[in-house]
């Protein structure tokens, strides 16, 4: 069987195992939509120029495309890079331990507080130590290369930041060893809260859990620290992790009725490794990385949070002398085409520009819920 998108094939051939009532209800919606993506379930738009006519269906707007997430990936950086303003940044990755990583994968409502454990650990940090109000955007990160649950926090944070007096100190020093020691402690935290309080999900028993968290606890934790010039380049980077599904269709190699076979780069041996895998494991590794409907990914904190956005923008961009610029509209989907492939869908065979025509209806569309 030939086809052009190996996920979307992948949801095709597993179809009966994860439209399931027993699935979570933004699994379903998201696979089904991706499904779809660019087929006439969907509906779309007929163009045409004396006689020729081109279809073009509409896209599904999913987490869980590759297609559409490219798409969301380049407007949300276009977005956050006109909203922000230009002075230094600060690159943080939190990490933890791998032997925490199942907890956080059982207890989505624990995994989505991270976010707001990171901005804090730096947040009441420099309000204390440098009397200082920062901004911080926070990413919530759940994938590997081998789509395994691997929960950590990319953040970017201002270098420096608003002092009381209304100035602008443009850099401060971060201390790594004290984000550490806070970060772990942190985290740590709101486990034993959970564990005490009888809300921690998990197949071992309280006593193990504890033990294990003691251990965890003396370790020393990574985390990592870059300093950027541009606010482009940890854009650039973290809009993978926003907006795009957690594997590209580049790196699948193989689908059969039975087997997926995909690559990832090991850093440790600095090659790429090929794994194999069931059709209904691959689908479960994908699953688990769909965030929750209305859950908000990128977070923003401080300086950057929407209502403090509203309130102090206009005075950063005015206290560095700066233009706030206004949010740039979305491409139209023919430019972005343009843009990025280099060819103008709307061109006919002899490069006349083609007319719009009509519009499809979508067939009946079942939601996931």
């Amino acid at each position: 069987m030939k086809y052009t998108d190996p996920l979307q094939h992948i949801l095709s051939l597993t179809r009966a195992y994860w439209d399931r009532p027993d699935k979570r209800p933004e699994v379903r919606a998201a696979f089904l939509k991706s499904e779809q993506c660019r087929t006439a379930a969907l509906g779309g738009e007929t163009y045409g120029f004396e006689g020729h006519e081109v279809t073009f269906y509409h896209t599904c707007k999913s987490r869980a495309c590759s297609s559409c997430g490219y798409r969301a990936t380049v407007q949300w950086c276009r977005e956050r890079w006109a909203l922000l303003p230009d002075v230094p940044y600060k690159g943080i990755t939190f990490t933890m331990p791998d032997v925490l990583w199942s907890l956080f994968r059982d207890n989505p409502q624990l995994a989505k507080a991270l976010p707001v454990l990171a901005a804090k650990t730096i947040e009441v940090r420099l309000r204390v130590r440098n009397g200082l109000r920062i901004g911080s955007l926070d990413i919530l990160h759940t994938f590997n290369g081998k789509l395994e649950f691997n929960s950590h926090v990319h953040l970017m944070a201002t270098a420096g930041g608003l002092s009381e007096a209304g100035t602008w100190v443009p850099s401060v020093y971060f201390d790594h060893h004290r984000l550490v020691m806070a970060w772990r402690k942190a985290v740590i935290g709101i486990l034993r809260q959970a564990l005490q309080t009888g809300q921690l999900r998990t197949d071992m028993t309280p006593a193990l859990v504890d033990a294990m968290l003691n251990e965890q606890a003396k370790r020393w934790w990574r985390v990592k620290i870059q300093s950027f010039k541009s606010k482009a380049h940890f854009l650039r980077y973290a809009g993978r992790y926003a907006r795009r599904p957690p594997i590209a269709r580049r790196r699948i190699t193989y689908v059969s009725d039975h087997i997926v076979r995909f690559w990832y780069k090991d850093k440790r041996l600095h090659r790429k490794v090929n794994i194999q895998c069931s059709l209904e494991e691959f689908i479960d590794r994908w699953a688990q990385h769909i965030p929750e409907r209305y859950q908000h990914v990128p977070r923003n904190f401080g300086l950057f949070s929407p209502r403090a956005l509203g309130q102090t923008s206009f005075a950063i961009f005015a206290i560095l002398g700066q233009v706030r610029r206004p949010r740039p509209k979305p491409r139209p989907w023919a430019e972005s085409v343009k843009r990025d492939f280099g060819k103008d869908p709307l061109l006919d065979l002899s490069g006349r520009k083609m007319k719009w025509m009509r519009r499809l209806a979508p067939r009946a569309l079942r939601t996931g819920s």
